[in-house]
């Protein structure tokens, strides 16, 4: 061989031989061990310490990968022999109006209209004389005598200030007096176009119940919180998120939150807690466009991909069973006289004519890759979006179309979702609220296929799981334990035949959720290299009485190798 080959060739053996070096020996920023690893990976299910790298997980096994972590190279964290699982993700959420609610008036718990109208009185004379009075999160189902409210009740307790407080799914509000009537709100107005302003029977006049599109009337009118207040809210709510275990969301984002989510990665003075959580946005509009959502910023010097991601839009079909406008094939069976043939109503998404009908705007989305996720409640409102959908997923095989919530369903739209690889984004939480009243309202029968968590998982279709936050807790071991245990608000056990798995529901929230946004070759998983998100839980939620998985907490939570949260920050660590 010639000299000047034998120093090519003896440069190249060097070259490679140091790249497989650093390949193969990543250098160690941190170690768990002496852990109980549930790790999603089929190929290995369990575990007992996991070595990362920067943001990546680089080896996962017993605990002798110890011994491959040089002394005082990497932080340490023994577990104790607690559980261990991936990151969860939340795929369904409304962050940053949930941040801005933490502010607000809270009545879910208010426990009867006496204490209804207490707390409006008390938190409104805390306000200025022409302040808004906002609260959220009432629901009559949850009182002694289930009677909607009306804005005689909340009239004298407000004063002159005006008052919107919204039923707890969101899909009705009560307004008082003062309200209606800077809406300009009368008996003789219309309801608006996806909305309901109910009246009195007898009267016709407004009784301050709005049922979905209504309510914007007079939502529209209230001030819009700034940036900076809305940037509070989300580094409020990311805080919230780690607590409990959450490392990502699925965000049904209102247009402009993207600057918002943007903002909390970029600006210096946030960069401390700016690791907290992965966000894929939604876009919340009624028309879609390939522009409707935000954009990255391009500046060539960092990836903000795997934190804030504009995944795509969001829409409505329906409302929701509590407020009686989900769209069911037949109507409600506790319907008021007056009202005894009401199924619920299509929103002005589901009924727009070309050239911005439902069709028409999925074809859009994907197009330009943008994912679909439509909310869709009643039965006959799935029903009308799988057909929609069954269009699409025939010119678009890889679209990953989503329906928000599928909370019920006829029978034979089961094997539907996985026949067309429609996500079902589904909410547990919600199984132990709506099943105290679901059966009055709509039946037995139509009961056996809400919230068909083993209809749908044994069908084939993708389940993934969120919380639909504010409107209900964004803790998912209370979204575990609903879907294992198919137990009620009040102690009732509701379609316990749709219950699941421990580790089905982990699934839901952890493999399937990421599959839901495209990174199943990076999340979802305790894996090599995958994005290191991963909780220690103080209980073992995997064996456990199922009865006392709602009160599971989180020890340690980690986001892309870093720590999050602790519940103990004194003592999670040891460095060698």
């Amino acid at each position: 061989m010639k000299p000047a080959a034998l120093i090519v060739a003896v440069l190249c053996f060097c070259l490679s031989a140091a790249v497989s070096t650093s390949l193969a020996d990543p250098p160690i920023s941190m170690a768990i061990t002496n852990a109980r690893v549930w790790t999603g990976n089929p190929d290995q299910p369990q575990a007992r310490t996991i070595l990362i790298s920067g943001e990546r997980i680089v080896q996962v096994g017993d605990d002798t990968l110890l011994d491959k972590v040089p002394k005082g190279s990497a932080t340490i964290i023994d577990a104790g022999g607690r559980r261990v699982i991936p990151g969860l993700v939340d795929c369904h959420t409304h962050i940053i109006s949930g941040g801005l609610a933490l502010k607000k008036l809270q009545l879910r718990d208010a426990g009867s209209k006496e204490d209804f109208i207490r707390r409006v009185k008390e938190y409104a004379a805390e306000r200025k004389p022409d302040e808004w009075v906002v609260g959220r999160g009432w629901s009559a189902e949850s009182w002694p005598i289930a009677v909607q409210p009306t804005k005689k009740w909340i009239d004298a307790a407000t004063g002159e200030r005006p008052a919107l407080l919204t039923r707890m799914d969101g899909h009705q509000a009560l307004a008082n007096s003062k309200a209606l009537a800077m809406a300009g709100i009368t008996k003789d107005t219309p309801d608006p176009a996806g909305g309901v302003i109910v009246r009195d029977p007898k009267t016709g006049e407004p009784t301050g119940i709005l049922k979905d599109a209504a309510s914007g009337l007079v939502g529209r009118l209230i001030p819009e919180p700034s940036n900076m207040q809305k940037l509070t809210a989300l580094q409020d709510a990311k805080a919230l998120f780690n607590r409990h275990g959450v490392t990502m969301i699925h965000d049904m984002s209102s247009p402009g939150d993207g600057e918002v989510f943007i903002a909390a990665r970029t600006l210096p003075t946030l960069a401390p807690v700016k690791e907290q959580l992965r966000i894929y946005s939604f876009c919340q509009t009624s028309k879609w466009s390939s522009n409707a959502c935000f954009e990255l910023p391009q500046d060539g010097k960092s990836s903000l991909a795997d934190w804030v991601r504009p995944a795509g839009f969001k829409g409505y079909m329906d409302g929701s069973l509590g407020s009686r406008t989900a769209y069911m094939r037949r109507p409600f069976l506790d319907n008021p006289a007056y009202e005894k043939d009401v199924r619920g109503l299509l929103v002005g998404f589901a009924t727009r004519k070309a050239p911005d009908d439902m069709l028409s705007q999925f074809r859009r989305a994907a197009r330009s890759s943008l994912q679909s996720a439509v909310h869709a409640i009643g039965d006959e409102g799935n029903h009308l979006l799988l057909n929609a959908y069954e269009t699409v997923v025939a010119e678009f095989p890889k679209a990953r179309p989503r329906i928000e919530h599928a909370q019920h369903l006829l029978a034979a739209d089961l094997p539907r979702f996985g026949r067309l690889g429609v996500i079902a984004s589904m909410q547990p939480y919600h199984k132990a609220d709506d099943g105290r009243y679901a059966e009055k309202r709509i039946g037995y029968e139509r009961c056996k296929t809400s919230y068909a968590f083993k209809s749908l998982i044994d069908s084939g279709a993708v389940v993934c799981f969120g919380s639909d936050w504010p409107v209900v807790s964004n803790n998912p071991f209370l979204g575990i334990h609903a879907a294992v245990t198919g137990k009620t608000l009040d102690g009732k056990i509701f379609v316990p035949e749709q219950n699941i798995t421990v580790e089905q529901a982990l699934r839901c929230y952890t493999t399937s959720a990421a599959y839901a946004c495209f990174m199943e070759d990076r999340l979802g998983m305790i894996k090599p290299g995958y994005l290191a998100d991963i909780v220690i839980l103080n209980e073992d939620v995997l064996s456990i009485p199922a009865a006392r998985i709602a009160d599971v907490t989180v020890y340690t939570t980690i986001v892309d190798g870093a720590i999050a949260w602790q519940n103990n920050p004194a003592k999670p660590q040891i460095k060698p």
